[in-house]
């Protein structure tokens, strides 16, 4: 008798623990075409960035994992290193993570990074773009990038990116982007 307590009292927690180690069902992702979803984050100074901060201008929006891991960093510093041919070619470039204002601050800081870093640490704008994901209930964006044009609508989005090449991807599609609008 006690053996069966036991046992159904494991099945119980088993049960109750479960959600929390299982993946979550990702919203959909904004397709070329349809407005990309509004945003109001702060960077890793502490100024604020809206999404009506960028109309006007080709927005090359990335969300990646996490700061300082081995993927983030090399994808932050090809970004880094392209910054001034996407300026050039016409594009603010903005990376989004659920990493916190101070976390960003550092990795910014020791990576040299020109440009925003969103510190989306209620998950709000990873949820809205369809990148919030979780596994053994950790929550994290995917490496997502997504080009937004100057009407505010997606272009283009990549999915599940080489950090080392995407950012070459986004500047060569740029081109083909800004020729065809």
């Amino acid at each position: 008798m006690r053996r069966n307590v036991l046992l159904l009292m494991l099945i119980l927690l088993v049960g109750l623990m479960a959600p929390a180690f299982a993946d979550e069902a990702p919203t959909a992702l904004p397709q070329s075409g349809q407005a990309a979803p509004d945003f109001r984050l702060q960077d890793q100074n502490g100024k604020w960035h809206a999404a009506s901060d960028y109309r006007g201008h080709w927005l090359v929006l990335y969300f990646y994992p996490k700061d300082f891991t081995p993927g983030c960093t090399t994808e932050v510093c090809t970004f880094r290193d392209d910054i001034a041919k996407l300026r050039k070619a016409g594009a603010d470039v903005v990376g989004v993570s659920l990493d916190d204002v101070k976390s960003h601050a550092e990795f910014a800081a020791k990576y040299h990074v020109p440009f925003p870093l969103l510190a989306d640490a209620e998950r709000k704008m990873s949820e809205a773009y369809g990148v919030l994901t979780s596994k053994m209930g950790m929550h994290y964006a995917k490496r997502t990038t997504f080009i937004v044009d100057p009407q505010g609508k997606v272009a283009k989005v990549y999915q599940d990116v080489d950090p080392e090449k995407n950012s070459a991807q986004v500047l060569a599609d740029l081109a083909t982007l800004k020729a065809a609008s």
